[in-house]
């Protein structure tokens, strides 16, 4: 219940050419079933933006997609009269330069995209400044390595997501941070390393 506003929101999704159709119909009827409405409720999937910029924001990059030739599947608008609320809305038809492909959103929004290729997927999943998570579903595990493995992204989950340990570290590259939390390596944000140079056989 994050509304999209979490570093680690997955708002590109790539789909294989072949269940592209099947997987976009299912998730267009889940996106519709969400619960939108009061965060304090248990029975609520999404509450609203965190300020009025931040609904501000959102709703420029919806316009954004819209203007930049994507196809406006669901959602798109405000949701309710009150409130900071935008709903669930799905874009397809999205090409990589598109602002809302390259750029991190933080609202309820996914750009869906179809592939052919494992080498075009990694391709497109890599061309952006960003590289913080990403997850990879796929019954084969061989593939499931190998891309996670070609993906720059700090994190990569295999047939889930969103979900850290604490013995392993968590941060990204490219633009998503510098040093890492949890885990042995994020010590290092809290060490300093000190070098001492003796000399032991030249006379001064």
């Amino acid at each position: 219940m994050n509304q999209g506003e979490i570093c680690i929101a997955g708002s590109r999704i790539y789909v294989q050419a072949g269940i592209y159709d099947d997987f976009l119909q299912k998730f267009t009827e889940s996106a519709q079933c969400l619960p939108v409405g009061d965060p304090f409720s248990p029975d609520t999937f999404q509450g609203p933006q965190i300020s009025e910029r931040q609904f501000k924001r959102v709703m420029d990059y919806i316009k954004s997609g819209q203007a930049e030739g994507a196809t406006l599947r669901l959602g798109g608008k405000r949701h309710g009269t009150e409130g900071y609320f935008i709903q669930p809305t799905v874009f397809t038809d999205c090409t990589p330069n598109m602002k809302i492909v390259q750029e991190e959103i933080f609202g309820p929004v996914a750009a869906i995209m179809k592939f052919s290729a494992e080498e075009e997927v990694i391709e497109q999943a890599n061309n952006t400044t960003y590289g913080l998570a990403c997850s990879v579903y796929t019954k084969d595990i061989d593939r499931a390595m190998r891309v996670a493995s070609n993906i720059e992204a700090g994190t990569a989950w295999v047939n889930f997501s969103n979900w850290s340990d604490l013995g392993l570290p968590l941060g990204g590259f490219k633009q998503s941070g510098i040093g890492r939390d949890l885990g042995e390596d994020a010590l290092e944000n809290y060490t300093n390393v000190k070098a001492v140079h003796i000399n032991i056989g030249i006379k001064i």
